[in-house]
């Protein structure tokens, strides 16, 4: 958390959206705001001088996590859970507030909840799944003021995790929770979750059961994939034989060529502070994702 950083990115997102990126994601909580703050000094500069129109973006942000300089007065103390996570509605009022200000923006095009499934180590289920309809209520209300477009819930363990665990979250029955707060008509329609080579539980089945992909596809969710490089730990000595199927240049290239080419996936986020791995990564505009039986042949054994 330091200026050069804080230019880095804001040099960086420029260069992406220069470069024909129109998907930014951030956080209230990511470096504690300095990073929505850095994104709105770029989208500031892109829309003074028409490099692009608001309408070409996607923004989203996300709320949950206490931040620093970021609480609230008359917290709902008792809906905090391990003194750093809170998705009540009054709370993620003043949360949501927080990023439109710190973006610049009047409408958050996706707001996520995030990392909900921090909640589950310290409530019961019922008491989960009624604050998690309290803020999917609230957030179909943002909606009809105009101050989001949708909503989500932005999870790291939540959608991984094998059916019927207790930390798990079932994509499904939180479908089920946002047809009660909206309605037919809900809001609800993305959800985020790390999408990796070495995390690629979306994709598999359990036990015959369909993916969490294809659960999202039924339910016309669109998934955003986070972590395509795990936080750099794929950039760099991928096996020869992985490198070889997967192609592009780099290493990094390939972990987000993996995840970029994973069917049902609508984005595959990267973090970037340096103009230069924005332009590295984004060479692979110019080569087509994988074919399906190419990404097909990952998972295969032997």
């Amino acid at each position: 958390m330091n200026e050069a950083t804080d230019h880095g990115y804001v040099a960086s997102v420029m260069e992406a959206v220069g470069l024909g990126v129109n998907f930014i994601d951030t956080s209230l909580n990511y470096r504690h705001q300095r990073s929505e703050h850095n994104i709105g000094a770029a989208l500031e500069e892109l829309f003074r001088t028409g490099s692009v129109a608001r309408e070409e973006i996607v923004i989203c942000t996300k709320a949950g996590f206490l931040v620093p300089d970021a609480i609230p007065p008359g917290l709902p103390g008792a809906e905090v859970v391990g003194d750093i996570h809170c998705m009540a509605p009054e709370f993620l009022d003043d949360q949501l507030e927080r990023s439109r200000r710190n973006l610049g923006v009047e409408t958050i095009d996706v707001m996520y909840v995030h990392n909900p499934e921090m909640q589950l180590s310290s409530v019961p289920r019922e008491e989960f799944d009624a604050r998690i309809r309290r803020a999917f209520a609230f957030l179909e209300t943002v909606v009809a003021q105009g101050r989001i477009r949708y909503y989500g819930t932005a999870t790291w363990d939540g959608y991984r995790r094998q059916p019927g665990a207790a930390d798990g979250l079932d994509l499904a029955h939180m479908v089920e929770q946002a047809r009660e707060a909206g309605g037919k008509g809900h809001h609800f329609r993305f959800i985020q979750l790390p999408l990796n080579l070495a995390m690629p539980e979306a994709v598999l089945h359990h036990g015959g059961n369909p993916s969490l992909l294809d659960i999202a596809q039924s339910a016309g969710i669109s998934v955003v994939a986070s972590a395509s490089l795990l936080q750099a730990r794929l950039s760099g000595n991928l096996p020869e034989d992985l490198a070889r199927i997967l192609g592009a240049s780099t290493d990094a290239q390939r972990a987000i060529q993996f995840t970029r080419s994973t069917p049902g996936i609508a984005v595959a986020l990267i973090g970037m502070s340096k103009p230069e791995h924005v332009r590295e990564n984004l060479q692979l505009a110019g080569i087509p994702p994988l074919r399906a039986e190419v990404y097909q042949s990952l998972f295969s054994r032997g």
